[in-house]
Formats: C-alpha cells, sequence, structure tokens
C-alpha cells in the first residue's frame, strides 16, 4: 500500500470546502461534479490528502480522521489564528499528543504527533 486517502461525506461541498481551506489551511487540489450534479473534491496540505463528497454513495454518517503532524501545537496555534475554536493539544496515554476539531458536517479531525517524535 502506497497511500490511503480519507473520503468524507459532506452535505454541501461548498461551505466544507471553504471550512478546510479557509479554517484548516488546505488547498483545494481540484473539484469536480458526477452526472447528477454532486459535488467531489481533494483537498491537501503537508503531504496529506482528503477526499470530500456530496454523493450518496460514498459513505453516510459520520468520519473520524487522524492527521498525524509533525508539530500538533504548531497547527493549533495556526487554526487558533484562523479563527478555530478548537481545545488545545493534550498528550494522550496512547502515546499522541492531539486534539480535535469537527467540520460543518460533523465529522471529527484529529490532529496528532506521537509525543516521541514531537517536535518543540
Amino acid at each position: 500500500m502506497h497511500e490511503v486517502i480519507p473520503t468524507l461525506r459532506v452535505a454541501k461541498l461548498a461551505a466544507s470546502r471553504d471550512f478546510y481551506v479557509r479554517a484548516l489551511g488546505f488547498r483545494l487540489d481540484w473539484e469536480n461534479a458526477d452526472e447528477r450534479g454532486e459535488r467531489f473534491a481533494q483537498l491537501s496540505r503537508e503531504g496529506l490528502l482528503l477526499y470530500l463528497s456530496e454523493r450518496a454513495e460514498d459513505g453516510v454518517g459520520r468520519g473520524l480522521v487522524h492527521l498525524y503532524v509533525p508539530s500538533v501545537d504548531a497547527w493549533h496555534a495556526e487554526l487558533f489564528e484562523r479563527g478555530v475554536d478548537a481545545p488545545l493539544p493534550q498528550d494522550r496515554p496512547w502515546g499522541n499528543r492531539e486534539f480535535r476539531v469537527v467540520d460543518p458536517d460533523g465529522n471529527q479531525l484529529c490532529v496528532c504527533t506521537p509525543i516521541h517524535r514531537r517536535q518543540r
């Protein structure tokens, strides 16, 4: 396996895309629509890829994605500056320092750095 790209089901791609780009600092790589007009997009940031999909066949309910980043504290500081309301990162007993944010559709993003790799 070379990479895994999670797909998050969203109600309105435009609103979700805006949250990920404006608030979380992702870049829109591409966006398209299927024959029914349902939108699908790829977003990226620092080597991380996410798909956002309005298509019903791409899942129902809410998702949880763990984003492993070099410095969870730097990510938190940046999101705070962008106005994102996120709890402070915490060291967890399973070995991560992490915090969670929730997108407009209720999908959770757990931003993590393994404690043994954390950069100061």
